[in-house]
This record gives C-alpha cells, sequence and structure tokens, in this order.
C-alpha cells in the first residue's frame, strides 16, 4: 500500500481532437523539404533556366516584348504540380503505419493530412500570386521573361492567382493521396479496379458527347465558366478525392 501511495502521480489527462490533429501535422513537418524545399528547387531551377534563356536572347538583339508572349505559354509555373502528387503519395504510403504506431486514429490522420495540405497549398499560393505581381512591377526580372506571369496568369489579379493556385494544388495532393488509400485498402486489384472504372468513365463521356454532337456546346459552356468557375471546378474535385480518401482509409491495413 505505501509502494503505492509513494508513486509519483502521472498526468492521464486526454489529448484533444485538434491536438491529435495537431500531432499528424508535426509529424508531416518533420521533413519540410518534402513539401516546401524540392518543389521550390524545382519552381527555382525553372525560373533560372528562363532567367539564362532571357539573357542570351535579349543579348542577341532579340525583341523582348515577343519573347516574352512566347513565354506566357511555357508551362514551367506548373513545374512543382507533378511533383506534389507524389507528396500526395508519400504523405499517406510512407507515414500511415508510423503514426498508427504511436496511437494516432485513421480519423485524425487523414485530418491531420488535410491540414498539412492546406497549410502547404495556402502558403504556396500567396508565393506564387505575389511572384506573378514582383514580376510583372519588374518587367520580367528586368529582361522581359514571363515565368509566373503565364498562362492565365497575372490577367486578372494578385486574389485570382491565389485563389486558383491554392484550388490546383490541393487537387494534386488529394488526387495522389486518395489513389493511395485505394492502394492500401485493396492493393493492386483496387489499384487495376480503378485505373479501369477511370478509363471506362472518360470514353463513356467522350463517346457520348461524340454522338450526340454536343462538344460545340460543351466547349462553350467550360469558356463561359471563366478561370475562377473552371478552378472552382477544381476545387470541388480536391474536395471529391478528400472525402473519397477519408472513405477509403478507415479501412487500409498499411504494412
Amino acid at each position: 500500500m505505501t509502494a503505492v501511495m509513494d508513486r509519483p502521480l502521472v498526468g492521464t489527462e486526454p489529448r484533444s481532437r485538434f491536438q491529435e490533429i495537431w500531432r499528424i501535422v508535426r509529424l508531416h513537418a518533420v521533413t519540410p523539404s518534402v513539401f516546401f524545399g524540392i518543389p521550390w528547387i524545382i519552381l527555382g531551377g525553372a525560373w533560372l533556366v528562363m532567367l539564362v534563356i532571357g539573357i542570351i536572347v535579349t543579348g542577341a538583339g532579340a525583341d523582348p516584348v515577343a519573347m516574352g508572349e512566347g513565354m506566357r505559354y511555357s508551362w514551367a509555373v506548373l513545374s512543382p504540380q507533378w511533383y506534389l502528387i507524389a507528396v500526395g503519395v508519400q504523405a499517406i504510403g510512407m507515414t500511415l503505419s508510423f503514426a498508427l504506431g504511436f496511437g494516432a486514429t485513421r480519423r485524425d490522420f487523414w485530418l491531420g493530412t488535410s491540414l498539412m495540405f492546406g497549410i502547404v497549398s495556402l502558403l504556396n499560393a500567396i508565393a506564387i500570386a505575389t511572384l506573378v505581381q514582383i514580376e510583372k512591377a519588374t518587367g520580367g526580372w528586368w529582361v522581359g521573361i514571363s515565368m509566373f506571369d503565364a498562362l492565365w496568369y497575372g490577367q486578372d489579379g494578385w486574389l485570382v492567382d491565389f485563389y486558383t493556385t491554392l484550388a490546383l494544388q490541393l487537387f494534386v495532393l488529394f488526387i495522389g493521396a486518395s489513389v493511395t488509400t485505394v492502394y492500401l485498402r485493396w492493393r493492386m486489384r483496387g489499384m487495376l479496379a480503378l485505373a479501369a472504372g477511370a478509363i471506362a468513365l472518360v470514353l463513356g463521356v467522350v463517346a457520348t458527347f461524340t454522338f450526340t454532337e454536343s462538344w460545340p456546346a460543351v466547349f462553350d459552356w467550360f469558356m463561359g465558366l471563366g478561370v475562377v468557375g473552371v478552378f472552382t471546378l477544381v476545387l470541388g474535385l480536391a474536395a471529391i478525392c478528400a472525402i473519397g480518401g477519408y472513405l477509403v482509409i478507415r479501412r487500409a491495413t498499411p504494412r
């Protein structure tokens, strides 16, 4: 009895739900280079290549205005997006088993991962939208290039650039994450079924629009949405992937 009474009291207060979710965010943040370092190295490398090209072209006496207009059709500003799909895959495939090992639930893990995706997308969207404005203010970094002020960027102001980048980054992250949950739940059979279903859906849509001669109406509707409308659809697809991934990961069995 004395031995029991002499034991030091240990706090046993349960953690709040937000604390559990924030633990997952901190777990992902252990390797910040995955979410922030490598994507910006990719983007910085693309910017450096564009800058060198701009210096060479203008040094050769070419028209910088024509060069900048041509560069607006490059996809260099989107170069990190393809890597972010892999980030979404790694965030689930390489972290879930460890998180479950120290007591996290699947729900808290998915919510914490989603919060991390939101933080990454928010910060990147702020940075890219700001770089677009800096590039425009400096006349293409003083050599006339269009690295960030390209595609739809730079046409409708900072807020639109921020919103579209946020939607796109959330979409690619959740695509990678949700596909990984399918693999963890059903392994290769699930991946094959998912691929077959996606192909069948695309072919069905193409066949329907082709046989009904609806393509002109579809293109008119799509163009009528504008940039904000299109990326609102992209954000909606990101939300569908997030919900679908949550439903699947509840029964996922990592190895």
